[in-house]
């Protein structure tokens, strides 16, 4: 386990490389997770590449810091991370509010980003109402009230049928998430709206979506994927919210393309 001190908040990472000119690949994980949800695709994913997972403020085992967010918070503090571990240029993944992360990283500091993949997330995700809702449960009744319909919405019906046991998991990483942070990124995610300047985006992009999911749907993704020039768009048949964990292998494949094109 790793740990720096970012913008005076400590964040929890891991950097896997062995060779300091190897490509590197950045994963934002979702809202609600830690970035033990890559571990699946890890398995997956070409060895050459340098990784870099980390725990955004408020989730696993990074600090909460000072709240509130905003997804300019947490941008920052993935810009300072990487300054701190010398990356100079990298492919950033963004998971859902990840993705928000990605493209604020990229208005802020475009010279880091040498490509972005946007997957199950938009250029605006949700309504305001619908996060004040979710902020109000989670503030009153905890992180638990809303667990299960969260899982309805990241896996398929096969996922919960066939891997009860990894369901059971996942869930236990969603509800043992810091209230504060949970509800402070809820908050992040309401106000962020890239709406204006996603077309901006001038580095190749590709988006990604879950045929079945239920937080971000394919029309959903494939309309941000329309708003960038040149953008190239993906559906994973069979997948959820959280394609690392659900079709790593089929993640992999198209990563690898992408990647390396």
């Amino acid at each position: 386990m790793a740990f720096a001190n970012i913008n005076g908040t400590v964040l929890h990472h891991e950097y896997l490389t062995e060779d300091e000119n190897a490509p590197v690949l950045i994963l934002i994980n979702s809202l609600g997770t830690d970035f033990r949800i890559w571990l699946p695709l890890l398995d997956e994913l070409n060895s050459e590449w340098s990784i870099l997972l980390y725990d955004k403020r408020g989730h696993g085992l990074s600090e909460v810091g000072k709240l509130p967010y905003s997804i300019e918070d947490h941008a920052d503090d993935l810009i300072g991370l990487c300054r701190h571990l010398g990356i100079r240029k990298a492919t950033i993944y963004g998971l859902s509010v990840g993705g928000l992360i990605a493209q604020s990283v990229y208005l802020k500091k475009p010279e880091l980003v040498k490509k972005i993949i946007l997957s199950n997330t938009s250029h605006k995700i949700g309504t305001a109402e619908m996060w004040a809702g979710r902020i109000a449960d989670v503030e009153e009744h905890g992180i638990e009230s809303l667990a299960d319909s969260v899982m309805e919405r990241w896996f398929t019906k096969d996922f919960h049928q066939r891997r009860r046991t990894d369901l059971t998991g996942y869930r236990n990483m969603l509800v043992r998430q810091d209230r504060a942070g949970y509800a402070a990124t809820c908050g992040a995610i309401r106000d962020a709206d890239f709406t204006a300047s996603v077309s901006q985006i001038k580095v190749p992009v590709l988006c990604i979506v879950g045929d079945q999911d239920g937080s971000t749907p394919p029309d959903v993704v494939r309309a941000t994927a329309g708003m960038i020039p040149n953008a190239r768009f993906e559906i994973i048949e069979g997948c959820g919210h959280i394609p690392c964990v659900e079709q790593p292998a089929a993640l992999a494949d198209i990563l690898d393309d992408f990647i390396n094109a």
